[in-house]
């Protein structure tokens, strides 16, 4: 590429040179090496270089079709030219390589920062279930503690729903290493929405009992082809966030509707919203909220961007004039009101 660079660039202005002169033909053959210096690496930039100056000399330079050189004057300009080019091409060589450098640098600080803030989050959020199933467990079979079968069952009411928080913190932690790999390929079939939403629904009733989930199946509804499993996986985890970022006895809405190329799923709820300045923010990677205790890893709503986008989809957020926030999911799909889907 970079000879075929300075090849295209010595053969228009062979063409032009009664219109340029030769001299000019030089800057522009020193303008191309430049170029190749940004885009390849140090050796075709050395070559590039190299063989323009010969370029230059052999077609341009009169005498032309030689090496000769017929004048002093012309063989300083020609020394100058190979000099210049050769340290124009090093020196854009050196700055793109600290600039390369500084990203990178930039990068690993990053991902440390990153890795340590999901250090932070699972340090809390894996340890506080876990804590749960052994405090439980060890309880149950101490043969010193004398419990009922009631404080038994709650015991194991409990190791269940920690077991439940745990799985979910790993699904979470999955799905985002499969985001991160580009592994997300959807796959397409017919679903009932209203049902999808029932399962997020009752996936999150053990941490919405001080909360009200408000919910009206749409009868009116089509059947959507779409990815059942990333749609309810990106229900659970808004409805779980409305949960964990409101006060007790918000409701929390869910509502869905179509139009004539997506379905649009609305999630809102009448608590304090979000600060404007962090809207931005919230879907980005372990974010939370700057001034707020409750817990997460902050990969929820990076998730349900993710689902979104892996389905061609588009999520909106947005703060409610009356109070709380409003996400917004618009997921293009095919839609039928009467289908017989096989094997139902």
């Amino acid at each position: 590429m970079s000879v075929l660079l300075i090849t295209i660039t010595a053969v228009l202005c062979f063409i032009s040179i009664n219109i340029i002169g030769y001299r000019a033909v030089a800057l522009i053959l020193l303008l191309v090496v430049s170029v190749n210096a940004i885009l390849f690496d140090i050796y075709p930039v050395l070559l590039s270089s190299i063989l323009s100056a010969l370029i230059w000399n052999f077609f341009f330079i009169p005498p032309t079709f030689n090496l000769h050189i017929g004048t002093a004057e012309d063989a300083l300009m020609f020394l100058m030219y190979f000099v210049i080019a050769s340290i124009n091409a090093v020196l854009t060589y050196k700055i793109r390589e600290v600039e390369r450098k500084e990203r990178d640098e930039a990068e690993k600080e990053k991902s440390i920062k990153l890795y340590n803030t999901l250090l932070n989050s699972l340090s809390h959020e894996l340890r506080t279930p876990i804590a749960t199933i052994i405090g439980a467990i060890d309880t149950i079979k101490d043969p010193q503690t004398n419990i009922s079968e009631n404080n038994k069952n709650e015991l194991y009411t409990e190791i269940e729903i920690a077991s439940f928080r745990l799985n979910q913190q790993v699904e979470n932690l999955l799905s985002m290493s499969r985001l991160e790999a580009g592994f997300i390929k959807p796959k397409i079939d017919w679903c009932d929405l209203n049902e999808l939403v029932f399962a997020a629904i009752k996936d999150n009733a053990d941490d919405a009992s001080q909360h009200n989930i408000k919910f009206l199946a749409n009868e009116q509804l089509p059947l959507f082809k779409i990815d059942n499993g990333l749609i309810q996986q990106i229900l659970y985890n808004l409805i779980h966030n409305a949960i964990q970022h409101t006060p007790k006895n918000t409701t929390i809405s869910i509502e869905l509707d179509y139009n004539e190329t997506h379905c649009i799923i609305s999630i809102f709820d009448n608590g304090k919203g979000f600060p404007d300045n962090e809207i931005d923010n919230v879907f980005n990677k372990f974010y939370r909220l700057t001034r707020t205790s409750t817990g997460g890893t902050g990969l929820g709503l990076s998730i349900v961007k993710g689902f979104t986008e892996a389905m061609n989809g588009k999520v909106y957020l947005e703060n409610l004039l009356q109070g709380g926030a409003k996400f917004r999911i618009e997921i293009p799909c095919e839609f039928s009101l009467n289908i017989h889907i096989e094997n139902e």
